[in-house]
């Protein structure tokens, strides 16, 4: 039987008319995707507002025992991050790949060292003042008098710090996957996969999640690190 000869365009799957129904198509996933997560994020959003609303004193209070230092320096981190997505999706359209992946290393160091953070300084020490929610959220009251937070009402701190640790993990399990997907990718373009040599999109695809990563970081630091008295 003969075979079918199939006169597609470099990197044009089967399924596609052309190119730019395959790039509609990824894109318009991916973003369906986004919007999904931009609602799930809204919601912590709303309910944090709604919250600090009822207790902005405490609130205020609460958020001195956050590090506006380390929340700094990991929003620094996150926006190299971002510029090192964009040159690497870059680098994709013009298929330069050892480029890629020089760029993709940089976002994977950048990630990693705001795990590190999180986990090193930012959360152990919570726990060790004793701000973890739950039956044994019990603040140090020698930590608030030395914080100037003897004010600081049990029950909405708790509220805090359950918004706090909630939000905050779960932006940090997206940078764990963001990690993993990233990781396949630089896979990929080491072993010249044609998926990602001969197609830039899938890289920015990933690139777009990133992105989103880093943009729910700038929300937080401000709403947790930088209550307004």
């Amino acid at each position: 039987m003969a075979s079918v000869a199939h006169d597609h365009p470099e990197g044009l799957h089967h399924q596609f008319e052309d190119i730019e129904q395959q790039n509609e198509t990824y894109l318009v996933g991916m973003w369906s995707f986004l919007v999904s997560e931009i609602m799930f994020f809204g919601a912590l959003f709303m309910i944090y507002i709604l919250y600090r609303w009822k207790y902005q004193p405490d609130f205020y209070l609460a958020h001195k025992s956050l590090d506006v230092m380390w929340g700094g320096v990991n929003t620094t981190i996150l926006l190299i991050s971002s510029f090192a997505m964009v040159m690497a999706v870059h680098a994709a359209e013009l298929k330069k790949r050892m480029n890629v992946l020089k760029w993709l290393t940089l976002v994977q160091l950048c990630a990693v060292a705001f795990l590190f953070i999180k986990f090193t300084f930012e959360w152990p020490a919570k726990a060790h003042h004793g701000f973890v929610p739950g039956v044994n959220f019990s603040p140090d009251p020698h930590y608030l008098q030395e914080m100037g937070m003897q004010a600081l009402n049990v029950r909405p701190a708790e509220i805090f710090f359950s918004l706090y640790f909630g939000m905050t993990g779960f932006h940090a399990l997206h940078i764990i996957v963001g990690i993993l997907m990233i990781g396949v990718l630089m896979k990929m373009w080491a072993k010249k996969h044609p998926l990602v040599i001969h197609d830039y999109i899938p890289t920015e695809l990933i690139g777009l999640y990133w992105h989103f990563v880093d943009l729910v970081w700038i929300f937080l630091f401000p709403l947790f690190y930088l209550i307004p008295n």
